[in-house]
């Protein structure tokens, strides 16, 4: 193979023409352009190449014919000054003055001419260039700079400005986007047929990827195979295998990786032979050649094969790349050692302007291609599903207690609502009289049971709302926010509304084992993976915490050097508070020769230390005992202090430790007796400032019986020691819940973000049975008792689900648009998708189906299996978020047939009115006079400063006794959904 094709299949593996048949995913837009990219490789670069020779090559041999006649022309006038002739009459230097230095210049230059026109064994150069260049950073999919042996010196250039200690790593300045097990469809086409492989059962154990054992794909027993018209549906389960299935598989022994090949075996045996008996020609289709393997199989291998590989996106390939092929070129295309072994030679100088000119080409289609994956990664998405938790005490306090009479025959008539209380331990509900609170309660008041606005229709969760922002503005009443998502998701999309209004955040990521990973990356590349992972989520919680606000990440001996850098890096150095160790409470499999693993660390850092809000934390002393009331140091002013009717003061060169007021309260507490040996008051001290070590109280607990809970109590003594009430808490890698349940019960706000289907099993029942009054953990503590117990808790939260960029992915609608590719042409192929091809794209925004807001529909998967399914998505929540509003008041209105939404909003104290309705695309002038005149009728209440409006309108700003400012939904919705909040 010559160095041409050998290029041409390298960029056929960076393209993955393998994945030609693949029908999901990025792949769709791959194969859409697949005849485009495929002209490049074969037809396309060659030219390009061509063209670069012969334009270098004519500027060079242009130079060198002048040089040339130049040194021929000293040449002769050496002859002319010694009488003789230079030149033979064949035009060769006679030999008298071959060996002269002008005689060596002019041999030079000729051959130096004559090289540069044979550019034949130059491009074959140039292809070797090339494919040494880009094979040095592809691997299946990704660019990632690859450990190398070299004898001459380092391979890449890696950035450095000067830094003391600068922290780098491979996948540096990219986003990990697999967020999980990708149990979506994996689709593929043979001949006009589509076949569609679906996990359909995927058994999980608690703790997302921390199951102990390992799980398989394995085919579904019940319906493993099936058509669909010109679908066919091949069913599979991921889980654990039966000792039978062990032996059938005969998967004893060998990696993990090895042992799904052997199940993929018999799958594919199988599958062969279930096909054949409905459709014979199929079955001999998926039994073709694909690179030398069966085609069944190879996609089987490919499907089963997906977690175990990275994903990422480079944040500027362009960028990153063009850097590296400048040192390439200099370091070795055009080192010194060449030039200074070849001095007169130019052919270096070609190749080298050729390999940068045809490598920057294939760098800018390479980087087409990732911008628009990352602009889908990057995009805010779509909120899919709003729903509310909230007790019965405070519908009767916000919504009032006739409301809540309205509306109580209602919820006691919902079976969903009153199985789900008899589950969460509540006893079984069957009238109003069950309702009420018996115990320790004056009057009749009913429990503090939260209803759930998923298990009632869109009417009762509108009228819900509405009564109770009428007396409550909405975000205000809200204790907190859980979201399912993936988490950088999660918090790019909440990012304009929550930006610097965090106060504290605390997160356990899952640790970056030795052998494997609580993430399901590829171990090859496992520390570096683990650190983007971290740096991607860590900048950005960066930017939602307060300048008062500090962040607490817990991690193991694995990570814990990395954190610390990484830590440095985005918070920068100044800002290291502590490095506190936790108790880790369990042991370590494997752990011999060697000290058992008995902590783990907890790094806290300020957003900034000049402002930082830290409280410390007090914890009753093992041995309480009396203790003299005075430190080193002196005070300004008065520094006595009465106690017990006498004016006392400190000796001389001390202080009293404690005010006034704190002595007084002290000695009603019975804190302070006088000590008549040392003639001074002396302190009952019960409590000792903690310290940075924690390994007093376990780490982890095991209330829920989740794998790594977080115990209530090292949640408290963070919460605590950075925050006060009312202030708002975060945990983006949320697991069982615990720093949302230590939040409630300590009374802050609060935010939590998990992606794991334990979000409905674990998460939620624990935060309504926190609502209700949850008497583990932290309740038993006594200061927590004063302010959290039975009659005083109850709550309200909001629960969303949103998009991800695999539901991205999948709804992405793609049509060429033939008068931009008449004028682009070539610059067209990927370049413009965003601007030209998905613009009307549901992903991106269909502006057309914004006429109706309350119907706008997405193709998503709500659970981690199964068949993805349309629903309507949640519009106006999704706006508040990319405007970044606190919501004050919504209400819902039905007029002339139409349907209304009006929420009220606030944003750097101005008001903000969003007004969503059906808007039929035959509207008469009349109607849009009704539209206006009601509208108008609706705001007049709030009298907003800033008016937002979908679809079309005649409003204008003049609304009688108010003036607004009036703007269109679309266009900010659109930008927006592709801004970056900075």
């Amino acid at each position: 193979m010559n160095s041409l094709d050998k290029f041409k299949n390298l960029l056929k593996e960076i393209f993955e023409f393998d994945a030609s048949d693949l029908d999901f995913g990025i792949y769709r837009i791959l194969n859409y352009k697949r005849k485009q990219i495929e002209d490049f490789i074969e037809n396309r670069l060659f030219k390009i190449i061509e063209e670069a020779f012969k334009e270098h090559k004519a500027g060079l041999t242009e130079d060198l014919e002048m040089e040339l006649q130049r040194a021929k022309v000293q040449l002769e006038e050496i002859g002319k000054a010694l009488g003789e002739e230079v030149f033979s009459p064949s035009g060769e230097v006679k030999e008298r003055f071959k060996n002269t230095p002008a005689g060596n210049k002019y041999a030079e230059l000729k051959r130096q001419k004559e090289e540069a026109e044979k550019a034949d064994e130059m491009k074959l150069q140039v292809f070797n260039d090339l494919y040494n260049f880009f094979s040095r950073y592809y691997e299946e999919g990704d660019f990632v700079p690859q450990y190398r042996y070299s004898i001459k010196g380092h391979k890449y250039a890696i950035p450095y400005n000067g830094e003391e200690v600068a922290l780098y790593w491979a996948n540096k300045d990219q986003y990990y986007t697999k967020t999980g097990l990708l149990f979506r469809d994996y689709t593929f086409k043979v001949d006009d047929y589509k076949v569609i492989f679906r996990v359909v059962e995927a058994k999980e154990e608690l703790g997302s990827n921390k199951a102990t054992k390992e799980r398989f794909f394995v085919l579904d027993n019940d319906k493993p195979a099936e058509f669909q018209g010109k679908e066919l549906v091949i069913r599979f389960q991921y889980r654990e295998l039966t000792e039978e299935e062990v032996k059938k598989y005969n998967v004893a022994g060998g990696s993990n990786t090895s042992k799904q090949q052997k199940v993929n075996e018999f799958s594919f045996s199988s599958i062969v032979n279930e096909v054949a008996k409905i459709n014979k020609e199929v079955s001999l289709y998926l039994q073709r050649d694909k690179n030398e393997t069966p085609l069944l199989k190879y996609h089987l291998d490919r499907f089963t094969g997906k977690n175990t590989r990275d994903y990422f996106i480079h944040k500027d390939l362009k960028g990153f790349l063009s850097g590296q092929l400048d040192y390439y070129i200099k370091s070795e295309v055009l080192d010194l050692d060449t030039l200074e072994r070849e001095k007169y030679s130019n052919k270096h100088i070609i190749r080298s302007k050729v390999v940068r000119q045809i490598g920057e080409a294939i760098i800018d289609f390479l980087a087409q291609i990732e911008n628009f994956q990352k602009r889908l990664w990057e995009k805010k998405k779509f909120v899919l599903s709003t729903e509310y938790a909230i007790t019965l005490d405070r519908i009767a306090k916000w919504a009032g207690e006739e409301f809540l009479d309205e509306i109580i025959d209602e919820i006691l008539s919902n079976e969903r609502q009153l199985k789900e209380w008899e589950e969460l331990g509540f006893g079984e509900i069957k009238s109003k009289e069950d309702l009420i609170e018996k115990e320790d309660i004056v009057g009749n008041e009913y429990k503090k049971l939260p209803v759930d606005t998923r298990y009632f229709d869109k009417e009762f969760k509108e009228k819900l709302l509405e009564n109770i922002t009428r007396n409550i503005d909405l975000d205000e009443a809200l204790d907190g926010l859980l979201i399912k998502s993936e988490n950088w998701q999660a918090l790019n999309t909440i990012l304009a509304k929550y930006k610097e209004k965090v106060q504290t955040i605390y997160i356990d990521p899952p640790f970056n084992k030795e052998q494997d990973a609580d993430y399901l990356y590829n171990v090859k590349y496992k520390d570096s993976t683990w650190v983007s992972i971290s740096e991607n989520r860590l900048k950005l919680a960066r930017d939602l915490l307060s300048e008062k606000g500090s962040i607490f990440v817990r991690c193991d001996y694995n990570g814990n050097m990395y954190v610390r850098l990484l830590m440095n890096e985005v918070f920068g150095k100044e800002n290291f508070r502590n490095e506190i160790d936790v108790k880790r409470t369990r042991t370590l499999k494997g752990e011999n020769k060697k000290f058992h693993t008995a902590n783990d660390t907890l790094f806290l850092y300020a957003k900034n230390v000049t402002n930082f809000s830290f409280f410390g934390y007090k914890k009753l002393k093992d041995k309480p005992e009396w203790v003299r009331m005075h430190l080193p140091g002196t005070v300004k002013g008065d520094a006595s202090r009465i106690v017990f009717g006498r004016k006392i003061y400190p000796p001389q060169g001390r202080k009293w430790v404690l005010s006034q007021e704190a002595i007084d309260r002290a000695i009603e507490q019975g804190l302070i007796k006088w000590d008549d040996k040392l003639n001074e008051p002396i302190f009952f001290s019960q409590y000792e400032t903690l310290g940075s070590d924690w390994t007093d109280v376990n780490g982890y607990s095991s209330e829920w019986d989740f794998p790594t809970e977080n115990s209530e109590i090292l949640l408290k003594r963070v919460i605590e020691s950075t925050s006060n009430e009312g202030d708002l808490v975060m945990d983006f890698f949320l697991g069982s819940g615990t720093t949302t349940a230590v939040a409630h019960k300590l009374g802050r706000k609060w935010i939590g973000v998990e992606m794991g289907e334990h979000f409905w099993t674990v998460i939620l029942p624990r935060m309504k049975k926190v609502l209700a009054y949850d008497k583990s953990g932290i309740s038993k503590e006594n200061d927590v008792k004063e302010k959290y117990n039975k009659k005083s808790c109850g709550g309200f939260f909001k629960y969303q689900i949103l998009e991800q960029y695999e539901d991205t992915l999948d709804n992405i609608e793609l049509e060429e648009n033939q008068e931009v590719l008449k004028v682009l042409k070539d610059e067209y192929l990927l370049k413009y998708f965003l601007d030209y091809e998905t613009s009307e794209s549901p992903y991106f925004l269909n502006i057309e189906n914004l006429k109706d807001p309350f119907a706008y529909r997405l193709k998503v998967n709500l659970s981690e299996v199964g068949e993805p399914e349309e629903m309507v998505v949640d519009i106006p929540e999704t706006f508040n978020y990319l405007l970044g509003l606190k919501i004050k008041k919504v209400k819902f209105r039905n007029n002339d047939k139409k349907r209304y939404m009006f929420v009220l909003g606030e944003k750097e104290s101005k008001t903000y009115a969003m007004i969503w309705r059906t808007c039929g695309s035959n509207w008469t002038e009349e109607d849009f006079m009704k539209d206006k005149e009601f509208i108008k009728k609706e705001l007049s209440e709030w009298k907003p400063h800033i008016v937002y409006v979908n679809a079309q309108s005649t409003l204008t700003p003049d609304f009688g006794d108010f003036v607004a400012e009036i703007n269109y939904i679309e266009p900010d919705f659109k930008k927006l959904m592709n801004s970056e909040v900075r």
